[in-house]
């Protein structure tokens, strides 16, 4: 049954793809979809696009294995989410038109600054996309029965070529739509399943976390904080490490913050960010439950002998929910779940090729060419979209019969000590310069895939990546600690070293445009444009 449902879902999604995409040449339409999503729709999109299958699967393995520290992970997301559409969704909406790099060029308009956003944005993205394409081989081998090695390169191969054709068909509507799908069973399906969880337990969640201790093997430490960080040298510190690298990173990613310019103004913005929010804090408790559960009715080693890591713990959790023996409904609602769990893995990676496409396409290969046409570039960013995704479909069957938590740390420290003071310093401090985006953008980046390599995550762990070599030389799992200070701090220190003169040019460059970025209104003065560029250093008109 669950075949039959993959191959329906997996044809009626391109489908979607194809019909809601867009219908002629026109690049607006492609990258934002010309803001023809309701809030509702563009909140879910948004919800979808941050709620990737490493998140359900690996989020889920935590709760079940960790308790508490799981539960925390979980709700820090939620929080992430929050802080974008508080701090950053407007500004965000109001500095960009297509990319990261269009935001960040609106004040420091040139080839450079575009360029490093690019590389950040792959940098960041691409590890991403490579836990979730080398998921996808052992996520239908385990929901199909199978345990073949070629089975799961098959696998990888062929759903990676079908997520490439969601991006390049859809653009941004398309993608959407499939989002939107995508959450609605999750939200649903999950919903449903937590239910029948509480159920078996009375409604009592004190009854459901007392047994779920009881069979955790740790007892009344899984409902207490520093389980998962216990073995490290510093565990408390760690635990702040990884939370702010959570809170930071995760709604900072490209993938996430492309959202933004599909908009048609600020009130949408924020009407979008609260549905994107709640949908992300419903599931937040949903997975805490379903999670908490698996360990309640099976039990840590039953967990632990499906997956070392704990990924299956959500499937697992699903389909003890129902007893042991499934009705012919019971049965329709598990293929539901493992079909929104195979959704999930389809839509996360196509919207990561879709914002890396847009991003070297727009930014990188058609700057400075604009007079060949909108054509030509949607015919670029296609072409991208092919070349970012045969690469990570690559890598992926090389890398898939390891430990790739590293790499889902890694994104997360990106957008954290990289993406995340880039966007604050760029979108308030008027005093920023390029020199210190630079500085920002690429020695965040250096200073994550430096201390990345020393965490117990890559090496001198039975779980690491690399458990028979020892090169651990980093106290902690997550690099944030470290790496977001530091990010910070190199960005004030490239702006303080700035000529005074160029400074006071690129700050006026600022001013001029501040007014737009902040609220939306009509700047005062407009500077040159970045006629190289499209003109971004001009502000667009109030309505798209």
């Amino acid at each position: 049954m669950s075949l039959v449902a993959f191959t329906a879902a997996a044809t009626v999604t391109l489908l979607l793809c194809i019909v809601t995409g867009p219908d002629r040449d026109d690049l607006e339409e492609f990258y934002t979809g010309f803001g023809r999503l309701s809030p509702m729709g563009n909140g879910l999109a948004v919800a979808g696009d941050y709620i990737s299958a490493a998140t359900v699967l690996g989020t889920g393995g935590i709760i079940a294995l960790m308790g508490y520290d799981g539960v925390v992970l979980a709700l820090s997301t939620g929080l992430s989410l929050m802080l974008l559409m508080f701090l950053l969704a407007e500004p965000l909406r109001n500095a960009g038109r297509f990319t990261m790099g269009d935001a960040l060029a609106r004040r420091m308009p040139g080839r450079a600054v575009r360029v490093a956003a690019c590389a950040t944005t792959l940098t960041a993205l691409l590890p991403l996309m490579l836990v979730q394409l080398a998921g996808t081989g052992d996520l239908l081998a385990f929901l199909l029965g199978f345990t073949s090695q070629g089975f799961k390169t098959g696998c990888v191969v062929a759903l990676g070529a079908l997520m490439i054709s969601y991006a390049a068909i859809g653009g941004m509507k398309g993608t959407a739509v499939i989002q939107i799908v995508k959450m609605v069973m999750l939200l649903g399906s999950g919903a449903v399943v937590a239910g029948l969880i509480l159920h078996r337990f009375d409604w009592n969640p004190g009854l459901l976390l007392a047994e779920a201790a009881h069979r955790s093997d740790a007892g009344s430490a899984y409902l207490m904080s520093g389980l998962e960080f216990r073995d490290g040298p510093l565990p408390r510190t760690d635990m702040i490490s990884s939370q702010l690298t959570v809170v930071l990173g995760a709604a900072c990613l490209p993938h996430v913050t492309m959202r933004m310019y599909t908009a048609r103004h600020a009130r949408e913005v924020r009407r979008s960010m609260t549905w994107a929010v709640s949908s992300v804090g419903v599931f937040a408790l949903i997975v805490s439950v379903v999670g908490v559960g698996a360990t309640a009715l099976l039990g840590r080693s039953t967990i632990m002998a499906a997956h070392p890591q704990g990924n299956t713990a959500y499937l697992l959790g699903a389909r003890a929910a129902f007893g042991p023996t499934l009705s012919t409904t019971e049965a329709l609602l598990f293929t539901t779940v493992t079909t929104a769990l195979f959704l999930t893995l389809l839509a996360s990676v196509a919207g990561m090729i879709l914002a890396c496409a847009n991003s070297l396409a727009h930014d990188v290969l058609a700057y400075g060419r604009r007079q060949s046409g909108e054509r030509a570039e949607l015919r670029t960013v296609r072409i991208t979209a092919l070349a970012v995704g045969a690469p990570a479909i690559l890598l992926a069957t090389l890398v898939q019969h390891r430990n790739l938590q590293p790499l889902v740390t890694l994104s997360f420290s990106l957008g954290a000590s990289a993406l995340a003071p880039a966007l604050v310093y760029s979108l308030f401090w008027r005093r920023y310069t390029r020199a210190g985006l630079m500085w920002t953008l690429l020695g965040g980046a250096v200073a994550c895939l430096t201390l990345m390599t020393g965490t117990n995550l890559v090496s001198g762990a039975p779980g690491a990546a690399f458990p028979d070599r020892d090169f651990n030389w980093f106290p902690f799992t997550t690099t944030g600690l470290v790496s977001v200070p530091l990010g910070f701090l190199l960005g004030w220190l490239g702006t303080v070293l700035t000529p005074a003169r160029s400074a006071a040019e690129q700050r006026r460059r600022y001013e001029a445009v501040e007014e737009w970025i902040l609220a939306g209104a009509a700047a005062r003065r407009t500077p040159a444009p970045d006629t190289r560029g499209g003109g971004l250093a001009t502000p667009p008109p109030p309505a798209r």
